[in-house]
């Protein structure tokens, strides 16, 4: 069966999403090429497929299609723009009409029952990307196995928590990683 995990850039306060913008701006500060690389080799390795909530697909498809053709693009910029227009994607959500971007499946469907079929076939991780409230809805069905947390240096004072207030869960920290940006990495499992 295979492994669901959420990937969450989240500032000190417990926030993933800032409420302003695309809602993670403040994650530039702390994400330099050691993060980067760190993330590349080792936090996404397992993973073939992402997940996403309705409003954060349709902003990382405005974000990462038109930048393998941005001739401003850093070659970091550029080598995740192929990877995530080309991993399998799938987005949650009952009001969007489809899902055009590349490789991408759209489930209107019942969480759990989509989620079993997912985790049973073949192939990789299943990775939340971003989408508190998809990883809110995820939580409510028990559906998540672990946390991949970039924590950062900054205290955002509001937006959207990565948990919802009056969810209680222990945690098995697993691995964990500084970096010379401040940022944290903490990988923990469901216990």
């Amino acid at each position: 069966m295979r492994k669901v995990v959420a990937i969450e850039n989240v500032s000190l306060d417990g926030f993933a999403d800032s409420g302003q913008g695309l809602g993670f701006e403040w994650t530039a500060r702390a994400y330099d090429e050691e993060v980067d690389r760190f993330s590349n080799e080792h936090v996404r390795a397992d993973v073939d497929t992402a997940m996403y909530g309705r409003a954060t697909y349709l902003g990382m498809q405005g974000f990462w299609h038109p930048m393998l053709t941005n001739q401003d693009a850093s070659p970091a910029e550029r080598s995740h723009a192929e990877w995530v227009n080309a991993v399998d994607k799938v987005v949650f959500s009952s009001t969007l009409p489809s899902a055009d971007w590349a490789n991408s499946t759209l489930v209107r469907g019942d969480l759990s029952t989509a989620m079993k079929e997912l985790t049973q076939r073949d192939g990789g991780t299943l990775a939340i990307y971003a989408s508190p409230r998809l990883v809110h809805s995820f939580l409510a069905e028990g559906l998540i196995d672990e946390f991949r947390l970039l924590i950062h240096p900054v205290i955002l004072g509001g937006g959207t928590s990565l948990f919802p207030a009056g969810d209680a869960m222990d945690l098995q920290l697993v691995e964990s990683q500084p970096f010379d940006s401040g940022a944290l990495y903490a990988r923990y499992r469901v216990a």
